[in-house]
């Protein structure tokens, strides 16, 4: 091997304590050595630990690993010095770090097919990577961490005839390590070339069945399919755990619910309605009140409020959510035009949040609240994403409310794909609302004292 300050194959000038030592002649102060083998051996372009870190010396042995595994300062990151309830403040997120933890701790002591951690920035997929390699290296494993667009600008430099590291030598070096970490992939925005690169790397891998980390910031979804293939495709041979929710830490000018429409609870919504209503229409507006009471209880289906504008259908939606976000229960508020205009937005080059990261946010938060459907702009593409959309929650049963002015024999005129879904009647509540808008007949009467 040659010597090298960047890639993990240490020489002993760029570390002081070895360049005091006697230099090993055979592995020249690297402390790792390769074979001499044909191509087709299977210890072709591996690293083996040289005879000067073998015998009684464990200390110098782990010393070398570190050097040779491109942790740098990292290397202080361990499982005894991580909070069990991760970075991030929310209950779900907890939930879902703990159990992450508790298995990268499992693999780290005997690391068998890949662990792959997603989830947006900031909720701990570098964090528990890095220590799953700090102990495989404690227990002498050798191995390496590279983050991906890192590991893309090494290759190209390879080509440099000034670099030190020929690109075959780094190249089988990432593929055959004995356990590799790869940190903030994402394939989608790479190019050709590089896509290339990546997909060779990680289908060695997989057909040698070589221990490997991967984190991807955002969806799964953000891979190219022929990886993201081999990561869902081998039941058992890939754990996959997303950490934190999707609308943690991100630029929230959309999903949460305005502060000024939580004043909008149950205690307040009236359901005698304007002085004009009649008993039917109160009667409609008593039974709407107590289905989204019991919907807000117990969350686990999907309700449809239906009705002219101004008839409570927002109101009741959002008293859900307060009762929601009072049980620490994350939901997700978005005026449907305003969502898909967010949406596109995403595609702008200045967004800070990609559009696959959204679109998984809204797709799989615990409570999705879908205001004024159908009062969108109809385009195939909108159409197409609300579609997508409701797909994904109805087949996971994921608690969503959805309020809409017009009637589901409009809904299933204008949108009938969607409409076919919201009159599944296992899995959606729908409650009409036979009511006239009393906004400005609330103005004009005493408020309601109960």
């Amino acid at each position: 091997m040659r010597n090298t300050d960047s890639y993990g194959v240490t020489s002993p000038g760029s570390h002081p304590e070895t360049a005091e030592a006697e230099v090993c002649p055979i592995c020249q102060g690297a402390g790792w050595v390769s074979k001499a083998v044909s191509v087709e051996h299977p210890d072709f372009g591996q690293a083996f630990p040289c005879r000067c870190q073998r015998g009684d010396e464990p200390a110098a042995r782990i010393a070398s690993l570190r050097r040779y595994s491109n942790l740098g300062p990292l290397s202080r990151i361990t499982f005894a010095t991580t909070k069990v309830e991760g970075p991030l403040p929310d209950t779900g997120s907890h939930q879902r770090f703990q159990v992450a933890m508790a298995t990268a701790v499992e693999y780290a002591e005997e690391p068998t097919g890949w662990l792959v951690f997603t989830g947006p920035s900031g909720s701990g997929k570098t964090h528990l990577a890095v220590a799953v390699a700090n102990r495989c290296i404690e227990l002498g494993q050798t191995t390496f961490f590279i983050v991906a667009a890192d590991l893309l600008d090494h290759l190209r430099a390879t080509y440099s005839p000034e670099t030190p590291v020929t690109y075959d030598e780094l190249f089988d070096q990432v593929r055959n390590v004995p356990v590799l970490i790869v940190d903030d992939l994402n394939t989608q925005t790479a190019s050709p070339w590089a896509q290339e690169k990546l997909f060779q790397i990680f289908n060695h891998r997989f057909n040698a069945q070589l221990p490997t980390v991967i984190t991807v910031r955002g969806a799964l979804e953000r891979l190219e399919e022929g990886l993201r293939t081999r990561i869902e495709a081998a039941e058992g041979f890939s754990k996959v755990f997303q950490l934190g929710q999707y609308n943690t830490r991100l630029a929230r000018r959309i999903g949460d619910v305005p502060a000024g429409m939580l004043r909008m609870t149950f205690t307040n919504f009236d359901p005698r309605g304007g002085h004009s209503s009649n008993a039917q229409q109160q009667s409609s507006l008593g039974y709407a009140l107590k289905t989204a009471r019991d919907f807000a209880a117990d969350p686990n289906r999907w309700i449809l409020l239906t009705g002219p504008h101004g008839s409570g259908k927002t109101h009741l939606a959002v008293a859900i959510a307060g009762e929601a976000l009072r049980q620490n229960q994350t939901v997700f508020f978005a005026f449907v035009p305003d969502l898909l205009d967010h949406l596109r937005a995403t595609f702008s080059p200045n967004s800070p949040i990609a559009y696959d990261e959204l679109f998984e946010q809204i797709k799989t938060v615990p409570v999705l609240i879908l205001d004024d459907l159908g009062s969108e702009s109809s385009t195939s593409w909108a159409e197409e994403k609300l579609y997508q959309i409701m797909v994904y929650r109805h087949e996971t049963l994921l608690p969503t409310i959805i309020t809409a002015s017009f009637s589901v024999k409009d809904l299933q005129n204008d949108k009938s794909r969607i409409a076919s879904r919201l009159m599944d009647s296992i899995v959606v509540e729908w409650v009409p609302i036979d009511a006239p808008d009393y906004r400005g007949q609330r103005r004009s009467s005493p408020p309601n004292r109960r």
